[in-house]
């Protein structure tokens, strides 16, 4: 089990989100009504007028569990609270929903960060510390630890077409990124798989500072995709790469010294040929370095969190700016 804070921009959105997802299953609702999300964000807004002062007052996380792990709905309520207990949001309202969308089960927590005596709650390094507490429940309640992405327990079909689309898009850099030397490479390795890498360019100068990855009409930042194939994380991958070949060509052939003053004959041990070009050199090294060290690249590289969610799209700040464009428009 992993946590994972989502930013929340307004009760009205999470209550909408976490109440009316297709499948969703409210468990816990505590000082908040549960028949009606809209009546759920107005009690949520009413205590937060309490301390007017605190902008930010709506808790959102999601607790994500390891695909086909199924606790029941009893042990979900109490690993809400306890979670919520350790974090130190107590005496306050607070919303949980059950959600199975997805091939993983998942919880989806709310809560007033303005509590019911109208003080406000604190946030200080919130996202560590509910990370540390799910890995203690983890273990308390004997669940699997949710490290990486397990591509072969994501059942792509049970995703949307938006998530089934980035899966594929994470899954082709993580098997092609371990034999890139540049990103060039890679984008040509991607493009062959229908995915295009595009580029965002400082100002009207050449200077990347991100990348984004699109298949079919959909695109993706390289974060969204997974944390480690942001622009940054690609570029620092690659360089790791590229600097372990060039040891490796660097190091000298270390032979066992056969001088021996005793007159007893020592077994002749042949010298590897040494390749014959530059590009044969570069080559054997970065398929051995690569067929090598795969299966290490690959686990670094898919070290994160894999069944923690990423913020659902209709809680984005994205999201919203074009829901009130549009709504703009239908009014003119």
């Amino acid at each position: 089990m992993i946590s994972k804070p989502v930013p929340a921009h307004s009760f009205y959105h999470t209550c909408r989100y976490i109440a009316n997802k297709p499948g969703a299953e409210l468990l816990i609702a505590e000082g908040v009504r549960s028949n009606d999300f809209k009546a759920m964000a107005e009690d949520f807004l009413n205590q937060q007028q309490l301390r007017p002062s605190k902008e930010k007052a709506c808790f959102h996380s999601i607790l994500s569990f390891y695909p086909g792990e199924k606790p029941s709905d009893e042990q979900l309520r109490e690993i809400a609270r306890k979670y919520l207990d350790r974090l130190g949001i107590v005496n306050t309202q607070i919303a949980v929903s059950k959600h199975t969308d997805k091939a993983h089960l998942h919880l989806h927590i709310v809560a007033n960060m303005v509590n019911n005596e109208g003080k406000a709650i604190s946030d200080s390094w919130i996202g560590l510390r509910g990370k540390k507490i799910a890995q203690k429940l983890t273990q308390e309640y004997k669940l699997i630890p949710a490290l990486e992405k397990n591509l072969k327990l994501t059942h792509l079909q049970a995703l949307s077409q938006s998530e089934a689309d980035k899966y594929k898009i994470f899954q082709a850099i993580a098997e092609n990124l371990p034999y890139c030397r540049t990103m060039e490479e890679l984008e040509k390795r991607l493009l062959k798989l229908g995915i295009h890498m595009q580029y965002k360019l400082k100002g009207q100068t050449q200077e990347r500072q991100g990348v984004s990855f699109k298949i079919g009409n959909v695109c993706f930042k390289g974060s969204q995709v997974d944390r480690k194939f942001s622009l940054a994380g690609l570029e620092k991958t690659i360089t790791a790469q590229q600097k372990q070949v060039q040891d490796q060509q660097q190091t000298p052939t270390q032979t066992p010294d056969l001088r021996d003053h005793s007159r007893k004959q020592r077994p002749r041990i042949p010298r590897p040929s040494p390749p014959s070009t530059q590009s044969e050199i570069l080559d054997n090294g970065l398929a051995y370095e690569m067929a090598k060290g795969m299966g290490k690249a690959i686990e670094i590289l898919l070290k994160s969190e894999e069944t923690g969610d990423q913020v659902p799209y209709e809680l984005t700040e994205d999201y919203l700016k074009r829901k009130r464009k549009r709504s703009q428009r239908h009014r003119h």
